[in-house]
């Protein structure tokens, strides 16, 4: 297995999809915290126990993106981990139990918009992935040898 297909598949995509679900975990508390479902307080134990996870996660994958000089996904992933950091240095990262109420609207709303990046993510991981794979086994660039069997077989 190439290092570029080691990378995708076995750092990137299961870190996206990590990210993309605690995302839509977090956007299901709050909608059954709007249709009142759930109670302040278990909503926002809940979801804060993702948050730093989810943060680290996010920076760790963006760092990596830029020292393996996969400069398009460093960019891409770059505004979210620029809004963490300015988010956790302010210390309003975390939901406050006695004013959720207040800013759930626009909790939902930042958390609906970080649930699309990290879908483009994941296509975009997916893409690479699908590339990666088939460049391992047509290396041949010429349409005479797209048989698989035959170029993992070495004939």
């Amino acid at each position: 297995m190439g290092g570029k297909l080691f990378f995708w598949l076995v750092i990137c995509f299961p870190s996206s999809i990590a990210l993309l679900a605690t995302t839509f975990y977090q956007v299901l508390i709050l909608s059954d915290l709007e249709a009142d479902y759930i109670n302040p307080f278990d909503a926002a134990s809940r979801i804060n126990y993702f948050i730093l996870p989810e943060y680290i996660g996010q920076g760790a994958l963006c760092v990596l993106c830029l020292f393996t000089g996969h400069w398009f996904m460093f960019l891409l992933s770059l505004p979210v981990t620029c809004y963490h950091i300015m988010r956790y240095v302010k210390r309003e990262h975390l939901i406050d139990v006695t004013e959720v109420f207040r800013g759930l609207n626009a909790e939902r709303k930042f958390r609906l918009a970080k649930l699309v990046m990290y879908l483009i993510l994941l296509i975009v991981v997916i893409f690479r992935i699908l590339a990666e794979g088939s460049s391992i086994f047509y290396h041949n660039s010429k349409f005479e040898e797209l048989d698989i069997r035959l170029n993992t077989l070495g004939y």
